[in-house]
């Protein structure tokens, strides 16, 4: 029987290494654990808490807005919304709010929806 332990990464595709990393750490605040370039693919890594977020570039990989989303928990949700506003970063849901939680889903440079997400006290 496979055993699982926890997930390794989640990865987006990006077309253009240069300007995703100008967003993740330019527009998020993202710092790079490790970055690697070698034969025409690329890769980024930056690790969040337990979990580790990753940007790539490699043939047949391809960035779409209709794949997968990261959600990343912010210390302050109406604060990061509104610089997120202030620097011109395209919304595809406006900000919302559920019993456990208020979110919104942003856009990166090639469209992939990355959640920004507050859990709301109590909450895990």
């Amino acid at each position: 029987m496979i055993k699982v332990l926890e997930f390794a990464f989640t990865a987006y595709p990006v077309t253009d290494m240069a300007r995703a990393r100008a967003f993740y750490e330019g527009i998020l605040g993202l710092t790079p654990a490790m970055a690697h370039e070698e034969h025409g693919m690329a890769w980024t890594e930056y690790c969040l808490g337990d979990g580790t977020l990753a940007l790539g570039t490699a043939p047949g990989w391809h960035a779409s807005p209709d794949g997968a989303s990261i959600g990343l928990e912010v210390e302050d949700f109406e604060g990061t919304i509104s610089e997120l506003r202030a620097k011109g970063v395209p919304f595809k849901m406006e900000p919302f709010e559920t019993p456990v939680c208020h979110m919104a889903f942003i856009t990166d440079p090639d469209g992939s929806a990355v959640c920004i997400h507050k859990r709301k006290p109590g909450h895990q």
